[in-house]
């Protein structure tokens, strides 16, 4: 039945962190009708990684919350790799400016080397700096991202992206970028979408809005792909950023309880979206343990 118990329900972006709730935030997903999430890398220690090894572990940390959150609360989780690219800007300094766009480059290959090898579902976030920026940084960041859309097409995943908000023309130039490299727009997802803009104006670009109340209530009108997603940061220091990771369930529940002449609407974001970007189809079937 459309909306039922059959209906998985899926974040599609947050990050988790073994110094914050961790494993705790999952089952709390989870307790509130959570199935699926799509779980984002980090950088866990204070400052991002200054070596590939460092990238490695930092890696094999999201790989090993994503097995534990499976083990201990049967969610189902995508794990999602990149570094992210910020970092570029931080260990411009330490490393100068061409070192740290070869850091940043190799750490690309790595994360597209683990989705080759199925570790990981996508690339992500990868994309640029959501802030101003020193224009020599600058463009080491957007070559980075240049890279990276080249290791999504080659490995042939989606990419992830971070950046600021986005308006038509911002759009049109992402899916631009995106086609000219080989990648098809439609698995260029921007991540915390806040503004809903119509499907054309999206110039096939796939937007993963941020499931704020406002949000979730406007977009249920739109033809697929389409996610929500909570960016939840599992940061001790900001409780609850950007929101809660019980959010998207509790949306959900919400529909079916009082709306549900469009409950059937709760597929595209949780089954049909993540079927046609990812090639997955969850099922609320999937889930197991506690």
């Amino acid at each position: 039945m459309a909306g039922g118990d059959d209906l998985p329900v899926v974040d599609h972006h947050c990050h988790l962190s073994p110094s914050g709730e961790g494993i705790r935030a999952a089952a709390r997903f989870r307790a509130a009708g959570g199935t699926h999430l799509f779980l984002c890398t980090q950088n866990y220690d204070p400052g991002p990684p200054r070596t590939l090894d460092g990238y490695a572990a930092q890696f094999e940390t999201t790989l090993e919350l994503a097995h534990r959150v499976r083990a201990e609360t049967g969610v189902v989780v995508y794990p999602v790799l990149a570094p992210y690219p910020i970092d570029l800007a931080t260990v411009a300094a330490p490393l100068g400016l061409d070192a740290a766009l070869e850091l940043h480059c190799r750490a690309l290959d790595l994360a597209g080397a683990w989705v080759r090898e199925h570790r990981a579902i996508a690339l992500g976030e990868v994309g640029w700096a959501h802030f101003p920026v020193d224009p020599e940084i600058d463009r080491r960041i957007q070559a980075a991202f240049g890279h990276a859309l080249e290791v999504a097409r080659d490995v042939g995943c989606p990419a992830v992206v971070h950046g600021p908000d986005l308006d038509p023309a911002g759009f049109e130039a992402l899916a631009r970028r995106a086609r000219s490299i080989g990648l098809p727009a439609h698995r260029v997802i921007k991540h915390y979408t806040r503004v809903r803009w119509p499907e054309g104006d999206r110039h096939g670009v796939t937007p993963s809005y941020l499931a704020r109340s406002d949000t979730v209530k406007s977009v249920l009108a739109d033809p697929g792909p389409w996610f929500w997603e909570t960016d939840f940061l599992d940061d001790p220091r900001r409780p609850g950023a950007v929101l809660d990771l019980t959010t998207v369930p509790r949306r959900a529940q919400r529909i079916r309880a009082y709306r549900p002449e469009v409950a059937d609407r709760l597929w595209i974001p949780f089954v049909e979206s993540v079927e046609a970007i990812y090639g997955k189809r969850p099922s609320a079937a999937e889930v197991t343990g506690p």
